[in-house]
């Protein structure tokens, strides 16, 4: 069985994943409804603290701000956004400074907290970069993994914080492998996928398994992953033309169906050594994520779906970590078990 006592700090980790979801659910949200320039300053709103609503502050708006007319629904889009992120920082703080005070404690992280305030002060600073420099993909699309980056450190910490005790078992180090490598190529997915939404080429093809009902269709990938894409313009709505977007989409396309046979073998192997929960949690998310993948293309981008899809690569993200978390665990414990005895034998030699 599986013993657990959990540490403190345990329920504001908790409480700090969900929050972290909801903030990248939010992140989509706004990208998806074209808002993440609906306030064009930062860390404030056309120069106030929240969007303007008074005609009066409108008027004082679009003067500081003549290219950016005041859009009242996308202004809010961002702010609450911005909101939520905000008091993720704060609770991620609070983790941090609880770490500090508890470090002496056994088995209490530290590194992992004060690593997490890093990358959450790295976040506010892609935020602002996000909006000062107009959407430009390379620092949306660092943006957005950076939020997947602290969504899977705060779950390592709930983990870590739960004091789940996994059973034993004979875990083979290829099954490890393969599991760091899934992580790795689920990552470099989302990597893809925020390239696809920074890029706005996720209705670049509109068929299924064809594109423009080619098997090849006509794709510019010098462009497409030009990765030095001039600062200065608005990329609101994209810069590339339609075969640099379809050489992005496609990419994504093929990275799905690679990932998709990995995580097969995966799910696979992990029933096969018993951990047969873990392999049914890991095809439920892929099969929800790969259903949202191709209603998103089939139904022309609904945004319902394509924020669901965005969550749904959150889901396949913390699974996959968890994965990772639980056969390392096994793998020490099972190191540490072993160990007893010896040590027990070597002091009966001793005496």
């Amino acid at each position: 069985m599986t013993e657990r006592t959990t540490r403190p700090g345990y329920r504001l980790a908790l409480f700090a994943t969900l929050l972290a979801v909801v903030v990248i659910l939010l992140g989509a949200y706004t990208r998806l409804t074209h808002a993440g320039l609906g306030c064009p300053d930062w860390p404030g709103c056309y120069g106030f603290i929240g969007v303007p609503m008074s005609e009066h502050k409108q008027a004082l708006a679009e003067a500081r701000f003549p290219e950016a007319p005041v859009e009242v629904a996308k202004g809010w889009y961002e702010m609450i956004h911005r909101y939520f992120a905000g008091a993720l920082g704060l609770v991620i703080l609070g983790l941090a400074v609880q770490a500090l005070r508890r470090r002496v404690e056994p088995g209490q992280p530290l590194k992992l907290p004060l690593l997490l305030l890093g990358v959450v002060i790295a976040q506010a600073a892609f935020g602002m970069w996000t909006v000062t420099l107009k959407l430009w993909p390379q620092v949306v699309t660092a943006h957005l993994l950076g939020g997947f980056t602290t969504l899977s450190l705060l779950f390592l910490l709930t983990l870590r914080l739960s004091g789940a005790l996994p059973v034993l078992a004979q875990i083979s180090r290829r099954l490890r492998v393969l599991a760091g490598v899934a992580l790795v190529l689920v990552i470099g997915q989302i990597a893809l996928g925020g390239w696809v939404s920074s890029n706005y080429a996720a209705v670049a093809c509109v068929d299924l398994p064809t594109c423009h009902g080619e098997w090849l269709p006509a794709m510019d990938f010098a462009n497409g992953f030009h990765l030095t894409q001039h600062i200065g313009p608005n990329y609101l709505g994209g810069q590339l033309d339609s075969d640099a977007r379809t050489a992005i989409h496609m990419s994504h396309r093929i990275g799905a169906l690679l990932v998709s046979l990995v995580l097969l073998v995966l799910a696979w192997r992990l029933r096969a050594a018993g951990q047969g929960r873990l392999a049914a949690l890991l095809l439920l998310a892929l099969t929800a994520q790969i259903s949202l993948g191709i209603s998103n293309v089939l139904l022309h981008l609904p945004l319902a779906v394509a924020v669901a899809h965005n969550g749904g690569g959150a889901a396949l993200l913390l699974v996959l970590v968890l994965i990772n978390y639980r056969l390392r665990s096994v793998a020490v414990a099972a190191r540490q078990s072993a160990a007893v005895p010896a040590a027990a034998g070597l002091a009966q030699v001793g005496k």
